[in-house]
């Protein structure tokens, strides 16, 4: 007769034994689960399927959403934020005198800050001359203008300004072709 002692041995030895040939079961599949997750045979790799993230006809799309965004309008400019590469304008016209700086109307990815207010002078500072204090006071009160500073939406990077006649002037941007 079996004593209370073996019997408790027994049903131990049964669930070691159990555990065992289950945990040899999950060793048999380790193999092929490796070749599964793990592919090495280029035979296995069905090649002419052909990658989901790649589109042959990608640029063409994105010619024809540009255009029509556009509305036939030419543009010298695509200009994109210096620090995170935000598009911020995609219809600009290029400063005559100053190549770095542009100037738009339609604007995307830009916010302006009407929290702040910069003050801008219109007619430039004779260098070398003297001038009277009263010429000085005159020029700053009839030729400045007042314009609020222009960050990208994305990164509150300072890109530009907006004047009051509501046209963005772009002077620390990434210009690249249209």
């Amino acid at each position: 007769m079996d004593s209370p002692a073996n019997s408790q041995k027994t049903g131990k030895t049964i669930t070691s034994i159990r555990l065992l040939h289950s945990l040899y079961a999950a060793l048999e599949l380790i193999p092929s689960l490796i070749r599964f997750l793990f592919l090495s045979d280029d035979d296995e790799i069905d090649y002419s399927i052909k990658a989901e993230f790649y589109d042959s006809d990608l640029d063409d799309k994105d010619e024809l959403w540009m255009a029509k965004k556009r509305d036939g309008r030419a543009s010298d400019a695509v200009l994109s934020c210096p620090a995170c590469f935000t598009t911020v304008c995609l219809e600009c016209q290029r400063h005559e005198q100053y190549v770095t700086q542009y100037r738009a109307v339609f604007v995307v990815n830009c916010e302006v800050d009407k929290d702040k207010a910069l003050q801008h002078n219109t007619v430039p500072s004779k260098v070398g001359k003297r001038r009277r204090d009263s010429e000085e006071k005159e020029t700053d009160s009839a030729d400045s203008e007042r314009v609020n500073p222009v960050v990208c939406s994305t990164c509150s990077t300072e890109i530009g300004v907006f004047d009051s006649e509501e046209i963005y002037h772009f002077f620390n941007v990434i210009p690249s072709e249209p």
